[in-house]
Order: C-alpha cells, then structure tokens, then sequence
C-alpha cells in the first residue's frame, strides 16, 4: 500500500505525493507565488448524427509545448526553477492538469444549451496528470517492479476518488509516448480524466458485454482470454494473474490487450496479489514494445474499466478491467496513418498480421531478457 500525501499548489490544484513507504517529507511549498488562477472554458457539444460529444477545449492553445530539458514542468523544483512539482524529488506524483480538457469550474463558466439539434454544455469532468519517476530521462519500461507498483496504486487511488465525483462518469488512465504520438512534454508521465459522460468506444463494448452476458451467462473477456490462450499463437505473455495477447481482430500494426485471468471490474479492485503480478506484467509488455525497432517506440497505454455508474452495465458486472497497448509505427521509419478509411469511414487496414506482430513482440521480449 502507498503512503499518500496531499498538498494544493499555488493556484489552488490539488498535488498528491504517493511513496512506497512512510517517512518521506513531502511538506515543501509551491513557492510560484503569482501563478494566475487557470481559467478554463471547456465545453462537450452533442453530435446527433453519431450520438457523441465533441469537446471545444479553447484555453489548451496556451499549454507548455516541448520545453527545453531544463525548463520541464514536470521534473523536482529547485533553485531557479520551480515547477509543477515543489519537493526536490518523488516516486510518484499525480496532481491536476492546468490546462484540463474537462474541468469541474467549467459549470460556473459554460452554460448548457439545448435548442435542439444544438445540444451543448459544460465538460464539467477532472484531468490529472502523473509523473512515474523524478528522473526526466527513465522511460516507463525502465523502473523496477516496486515503482510501478506504487503507480498502479496511484491509478486505483484516483480511480477511486475520482469515480466519487458527481460529474465524473467514466475514469480513464492512459499514457502517451513519443513525439509521433503527439507528446508535448518528454518527462516520463500519463494521465487520468475523469469524462462527463461514457467515452464511444467503451459505451460501445459495454454493450458488447452486457449482451454477451445475457446471451450466454458469461464474461466475454473471460472467454476471450481462454480462447486465446487455447489457441496459444497471438499470446505474448502469461503469468499467474495476467493473459497478455494481440487481439484476433487488432486494428494496429502492433497491440496488445493485458487482461486478468480473474473477473474484476476495475484497477480498484485488484488485489496485491493481482497488482504484483500486474507491475511484472506491464513492464514486460512494455519492454517488448521498446525492442521491436532500434529506436524507442511511441505507443499510447490505456486502461478500459467500467463505467462510473453503470451507464451501460447497471450493476458492472459485465465488465472486465483489461489495459490496451498499441504504437502506429509499423516498421522501421514508417507510421500508420489513419488515413481515409480509417479516419473516414472508422474501418481500421492492419498492414500486420497480428499472429506475426505476436511473435515479433515475443521475440523482442526474449531478447531483452524478459
């Protein structure tokens, strides 16, 4: 279990320190005395032809982008340069983003609309950012099991307070990496939002799974788990806890889906067992990513765990927490554009078959020794 501790930043954000173990003094004061109070107007307007919200985030133009090594917001405060951070060092640290594309003080700026076909109002949800390790230059695959442990305590920490927000309907923790994701700041980091409503994609597999569990009494999870490990050639890697395997049906070049071999909704409910396994699991996973190419691969990681309050799934019991890995680049110097298929019509081309992306992330995990 992680100790937390919690402080509020010169603006009034709040900043969570969460160590491995107690005895850290976490108390320094963000010292940035004249931060101006970020004003935030976001907005999610209804699109009525695909039944989804579009989200105007205008105030994000003004964000930090890419910012010399020693300028980064995101490393330890120090002397001629504080930052987001004011200890002088951390393990973890997760605090609000301030320049959040959903934000609770949006209700007091953003009114709703509702003359209909123009339904619009405020994205009155929650954006954090977490920062895995001080070190600017350690890359996610790179820190020991104990410190991704104490992330993924983070993540069920703020899964849990976050989903308490009256607002807040799904909870997302993701990470992005690399600047031909789109990255703008390299210090080693992710981020949770807390959306104002189902975000489409997982509305839609909730409905998947709640169909699947009234047709059959079964966890489609459950049972694509099993079918993949029966077959055996798309898995990546197994554990006691963990199914690691490149979905049947994977629409990019390289993508994986992490999921427990027990029936668990969400990263709250793992238990130590499952979370110790878990930080061996995603570092391997991780870490067969970064040997596929000679230079480091970008990829987005993200966690699908039931919705808030059961938008879909009235009683979560359909659902089945898995985390999705997958990168755009499909070979050395070459990324997967979404080009008009994919970003016009939403029918993904997978230029990899994903039996042979299987056995090439088998193998770069081999050979790093993993």
């Amino acid at each position: 279990m992680a100790v937390r501790h919690d402080i509020r930043l010169a603006d009034g954000r709040a900043l969570y320190y969460y160590d491995s173990a107690p005895g850290q003094d976490r108390s320094a004061p963000d010292l940035r005395v004249d931060l101006p109070e970020a004003q935030t107007s976001s907005e999610m307007r209804w699109n009525p032809l695909l039944r989804d919200y579009a989200v105007v985030a205008g105030h994000r133009q003004n964000r930090t982008y890419r910012p010399p090594e020693g300028l980064c917001p995101l490393c330890p405060s120090r002397d001629g340069n504080h930052t987001e951070v004011p200890a002088a060092d951390y393990e973890v640290v997760v605090f609000e983003n301030r320049f959040p594309s959903f934000s609770r003080s949006s209700a007091e700026t953003v009114p709703w609309r509702s003359d209909a076909p123009f339904v619009s109002g405020p994205a009155a949800g929650l954006c954090e950012v977490v920062c895995f390790t001080s070190d600017h230059n350690t890359p996610f695959h790179a820190l020991p099991p104990e410190r991704v442990r104490t992330v993924i305590e983070a993540w069920a920490d703020r899964t849990a307070e976050l989903a308490a927000i009256e607002s807040v309907e799904y909870v997302f923790c993701f990470e992005n990496r690399g600047e031909a994701i789109g990255v703008t700041l390299s210090h080693p980091h992710g981020q949770i939002y807390g959306y104002p409503f189902v975000p489409p994609r997982f509305f839609k597999e909730g409905q998947a799974l709640q169909h699947h569990l009234e047709r059959t009494g079964r966890c489609l999870q459950c049972d694509l788990v099993k079918a993949e490990c029966d077959e055996g050639v798309r898995i990546v890697r197994e554990s006691e806890h963990w199914v690691a395997y490149v979905p049947f049906a994977a629409r990019w070049p390289y993508e994986v889906r992490l999921a427990p071999r027990r029936h668990v909704p969400d990263l709250p409910s793992l238990d130590d067992a499952e979370r110790d396994d878990l930080a061996r699991s995603y570092l391997a996973v991780l870490t067969a990513f970064d040997g596929l190419f000679d230079d480091p691969t970008p990829y987005i990681a993200g966690w699908q765990q039931a919705p808030v309050r059961g938008a879909v799934d009235p009683d979560r019991v359909a659902w089945h927490l898995a985390a999705e890995v997958f990168t755009i680049q499909r070979s050395p110097g070459k990324l997967k554009y979404l080009a008009g298929s994919e970003s016009g019509a939403g029918v993904w081309i997978n230029d990899v078959a994903p039996e042979a992306a299987a056995a090439r992330l088998r193998a770069a995990l081999v050979r790093s020794g993993g």
